[in-house]
């Protein structure tokens, strides 16, 4: 998201973020004992000097109440309210004198909040309730991937969306384009004025309140309301896994947002008829397109609504794209191919290259100009010097740079002495059964067998670096953290291995912290399983930043395979296909640890409590799951990657082919600019122009700027 806030702004698009002000952000991850342990993130403590607080745009935003129908339509009433006041950070774009708002809600309650009901009650305790209201935007829900349905969570959702549609209405009204017609027609042209964009089905609920504001507000009939809608929305799905599909309960809609059940029914009902209509008699059809899963509790599919208010619906990577429209979605693909599409996530350069890696991005200026900053599939002119001896010798002369500035922060940080000429092996994402970071730990454990087994053997060294934070709720997370750091302790504390393997675990593993472990990177961990990984977007920024990719065929990594070529990245394991097939079948997980003796030690040294001597029990429910019910199929690309890695410690010990194909991925990472996404975006979505004009700044004066335009008009 905030790479797309700097493209957009660098592209001159008049485009807004809208979020919540969250009081405290992603939790701060602390490591004791080797467990995970949350902290309170209280980011505002110090003051957040890019912010300006707009008391004068607040808005109110209501919950609960009931609906009252009458011969003029719905009304909402008898509802609570809560404020939404606005803060605006400035976005600037990359050196065109552009500047774009992010605008985050807070909550705030009314100063008669609670006083206002013929209340003799106890004032004190009505100013303490205030926190109730306040309560909306005090804290981020921390889970990755896993749909949790809470009052609160929903009550933040709706929040940000009623907020931002009344802005972007008041906005739409006060501007020249809304204010000419009758009531009636007003809103006709707001479909070419406004685009809202959203991000996955947090958002969803912008489809309904769009809807009642057009209808009982504005009192548009439906179907131009309809109309409206679908024409401003469009959609875009970030993840396949059922557990993450925001599946809320009827009950809680109809308890908070009365009205906004009420609709959603109609457009249900609406939506339901169309496709008896094409489809009659197919009830299993209508079962698996409703908006509303019946059976046991009645709950309303969010990415189904989202599908159906929206003109455009897209995945990110050309595989989830794929799977969304083949398989997820599949039957409303059927019904509208044309708007199911496919915009490959990408990443600012600005941030991930210039800012964070000044060496690389100098070297690269030296040889091609400045302006790939802003075109970066200009990257391609670095083919040219693939076989240039100096210029590989300087690309790897950076690394290295960047390697002992990060391995002096690790001594200093972590107390471990590390080998600045040691692979640098990096795994640093959430952490998730299915981003695989168990294989890794597998791996290293196989690594330290064979070292002990046979030490006078010419052994690679590497420093594996694995980050990442566990959703404090995701026990199955928490375990494989721990067990890390188990391994870890054991690894880096015998005396046999030494300088050859280190393993760290990086604690709060978070943007900054990336900016400074990218850039010291040589191997970069891309292992989830096929066709889960929507897209990622770590595995662009280390392209970017000069490291080797060894990973599946999942996400992005199809399509830096595609840009680099295959035989430059490290691509291993079961393609989607493969892993279809394995469950059709039927994954059989003692097998492989049957077949492997290497397997068979690494799982039997986890289970026996080689690595927690104190505790042999201690990762018993870790075992239980790789044999038993891992839907993510550790083991049957176990010995795929081993043999992987083998070829990438070969390669690492020919420092020049190595960094011949660094250089080549770096060429080939031009795709992978989020200016392309966002172009991708504004062109086949929004349906509007990106601009590379720059607007001269504030301090020349106005009829200089006049007479530079060639028409004698100002753009």
């Amino acid at each position: 998201a905030a790479c797309f806030l700097d493209s957009m702004a660098t592209l001159g698009l008049a485009a807004y973020g809208y979020g919540i002000r969250y009081e405290y952000g992603i939790f701060n991850q602390k490591i004791r004992d080797g467990w995970q342990v949350e902290e309170a993130d209280d980011w505002l403590r110090h003051g957040n000097p890019w912010e300006k607080a707009r008391p004068e745009y607040m808005l109110p935003v209501h919950f609960y109440g009931r609906v009252e129908h009458a011969a003029t339509g719905a009304k909402w009433v008898d509802t609570q309210v809560v404020l939404a006041l606005p803060y605006d950070t400035p976005v600037p774009g990359y050196m065109n004198n552009t500047v774009n708002t992010m605008r985050l809600w807070s909550a705030r309650a009314p100063n008669d909040f609670n006083l206002r009901d013929f209340n003799v009650g106890d004032y004190i305790q009505a100013v303490l309730d205030r926190n109730l209201a306040e309560n909306i935007s005090r804290v981020l829900y921390p889970n990755d991937n896993f749909f949790e349905g809470k009052e609160l969570r929903l009550k933040q959702e709706y929040f940000v969306v009623a907020a931002t549609l009344q802005d972007i209405i008041r906005r739409f009204k006060a501007s020249k384009f809304g204010s000419t017609d009758t009531v009636r027609t007003v809103f006709d042209s707001f479909p070419d004025q406004v685009a809202i964009q959203l991000n996955d089905t947090h958002p969803a609920m912008a489809i309904p309140e769009l809807m009642r504001i057009l209808v009982d507000i504005e009192k548009l009939p439906w179907n131009k309301a309809w109309d409206i809608t679908k024409r401003t929305f469009a959609y875009t799905n970030h993840t396949v896994l059922p557990e993450a599909l925001e599946r809320w309960p009827v009950d809680l809609v109809e308890k908070l947002l009365p009205r906004h059940l009420q609709i959603i029914y109609e457009i249900n009902q609406r939506h339901l008829d169309h496709i008896a209509s094409l489809f009659p008699n197919d009830v299993d059809r209508l079962r698996r397109m409703s908006l509303i899963e019946e059976g046991g509790t009645k709950r309303i599919n969010m990415a189904h609504l989202c599908i159906v208010g929206s003109h455009a619906v897209n995945g990110v990577a050309k595989i989830h794209s794929e799977i969304v429209k083949t398989q997820v979605f599949k039957d409303f693909a059927v019904l509208e191919p044309e708007k199911f599409q496919n915009k490959t996530n990408g990443i600012t350069p600005r941030r991930w290259l210039l800012l964070c890696n000044p060496g690389l991005a100098d070297l690269i200026a030296e040889k091609i100009g400045e302006d790939y900053v802003r075109d970066l599939s200009q990257l391609t002119k670095l083919h040219e010097f693939v076989d240039d001896d100096i210029f590989i010798r300087e690309v790897a002369k950076v690394k290295q740079e960047n390697k002992v500035k990060f391995a002096l922060y690790l001594e200093k940080e972590y107390k471990v002495k590390i080998n600045p000429s040691s692979m640098f092996d990096v795994h640093v994402k959430r952490i998730h059964e299915y981003k695989r970071q168990l294989m890794n730990c597998l791996h290293i454990i196989t690594m330290y067998n064979r070292i002990r087994r046979d030490p006078a053997k010419l052994f690679v060294p590497r420093t594996v670096i694995i980050g990442g934070k566990a959703a404090p709720g995701y026990h199955m997370a928490k375990m494989i953290i721990k067990l890390i750091n188990a391994v870890a302790h054991v690894v880096n504390n015998d005396p046999v291995v030494g300088s050859k393997l280190k393993v760290i675990f990086l604690e709060n593993y978070r943007v900054s912290l990336a900016e400074k472990v990218i850039p010291a990177t040589d191997l970069s961990e891309q292992i989830s399983t096929a066709g889960t990984e929507a897209s990622g977007t770590g595995n662009m920024k280390f392209m970017l930043n000069g490291a080797l990719t060894i990973g599946t065929m999942d996400g992005a990594n199809v399509e830096m395979a595609e840009e680099a070529g295959e035989e430059n990245l490290f691509i291993f394991g079961m393609r989607v296909e493969d892993v279809t097939e394995l469950d059709r079948e039927g994954y059989n997980a003692q097998k492989y640890y049957d077949w492997l003796p290497e397997l068979k030690q690494a799982i039997d040294q986890i289970k026996s409590g080689f690595f927690s001597p104190k505790e042999p029990e201690l990762f018993k429910d870790v075992v239980n799951m790789l044999f038993h019910h891992d839907r993510f199929k550790v083991f049957a690309d176990y010995e795929a990657y081993v043999k992987c890695q083998e070829k990438v410690s070969e390669l690492y010990l020919n420092s020049k082919a190595w960094t011949k194909m660094v250089i080549r991925n770096i060429a080939a990472a031009g795709k992978f600019s989020s200016d392309r996404t966002i172009k991708e975006y504004a062109r086949d979505i929004w349906h509007v122009e990106p601009s590379d004009l720059k607007i001269p700044p504030p301090n020349e004066p106005r009829d200089a700027v006049e007479d530079k335009t060639p028409n004698g008009t100002v753009a």
